[in-house]
């Protein structure tokens, strides 16, 4: 009988070690060609590590799934008023329309404030102002409608397959994208000086009613002096976890960086110094032979 009952507890040791090493298993990212050797533990559900010149690969988790993306739509607003070569200099008054009635999100935009078109870009952009973009779409040729319509067919000609746009600030759930998708927006958006410049300005301040309102960038590693940042956007909403993408140069390399669905306030920044800490190890080992 204490036989039996030592062999049962091997068993239940047994199990226990196992179900450990899976649940360590799961949030590590499988490396490309650059390191077969190392791992990296990431809390992101969805991860992609890619070269900006050549595409490759070079750390991905879940990198095809398809997710709620959040204020990442905001890049792809960005690019569609931009093209629509809209006078950036038009003074656009925000409406009741542009309040957020799905998330109730707070704004310090009122209702009845001026402020430019290149103005609510900048902080739509750098600020992640919700308000700010909903204005943006509402004042485009056609409405918000059509708006929304121009987002879904730019996302086509970029070859964004797995990606649907419902509304122009990422409040709506309904806007869904990849990883592999978000790395070709990216991509599209640095030819854009503008995004460039406004998505990796550390601060910014504009007129409302006679008040000077100051923000902030929502990614504080633009203001991380360590960090090489050439584009950056981060997003959350809950059904889309906290969300980053940037393009970044790590290890004198240029790279498109996706982290998606990442749990915890600074999980993302958690991650996205694992990687570059892991990428740069990785390359003084080369280095070494």
């Amino acid at each position: 009988m204490q036989e039996r009952r030592l062999h049962h507890l091997e068993k239940i040791v047994a199990a226990c070690a196992l179900l450990a090493v899976l649940a360590l298993t799961v949030g590590f990212a499988q490396a490309g060609d650059l390191d077969h050797h190392k791992k990296v533990f990431l809390r992101s559900s969805v991860v992609l590590v890619q070269d900006a010149d050549s595409g490759e690969t070079i750390l991905a988790k879940n990198s095809d799934q398809i997710l709620p993306i959040a204020s990442i739509t905001k890049l792809m607003t960005a690019m569609v008023i931009l093209d629509g070569k809209l006078d950036l200099n038009d003074e656009i008054v925000v409406s009741r329309e542009d309040i957020d009635r799905l998330k109730g999100t707070r704004s310090r935009l009122r209702t009845g404030a001026r402020l430019t078109r290149d103005e609510l870009l900048l902080i739509a952009l750098m600020a992640s102002e919700n308000r700010a973009a909903a204005a943006l779409a509402r004042t485009y040729p056609g409405g918000t409608e059509e708006f929304v319509a121009a987002m879904n067919r730019k996302a086509r000609e970029l070859g964004m397959n797995d990606t649907h746009y419902v509304d122009p600030t990422g409040l709506d759930s309904g806007n869904v994208s990849s990883a592999e998708d978000l790395a070709k927006l990216v991509k599209a958006a640095t030819g854009y000086p503008l995004i460039r410049e406004y998505t990796t300005r550390d601060r910014a301040q504009v007129s409302v009613r006679g008040r000077r309102l100051s923000y902030t960038n929502t990614n504080r590693l633009v203001r991380n002096p360590r960090w090489d940042i050439d584009l950056s956007k981060t997003g959350y909403i809950s059904e889309a976890g906290r969300c980053l993408v940037m393009r970044v140069k790590v290890a004198s390399k240029d790279l498109i960086v996706v982290l998606l669905d990442s749990w915890g306030k600074y999980s993302r920044i958690g991650d996205a110094n694992r990687i570059r800490k892991w990428l740069e190890s990785s390359a003084f080992d080369d280095t070494r032979g």
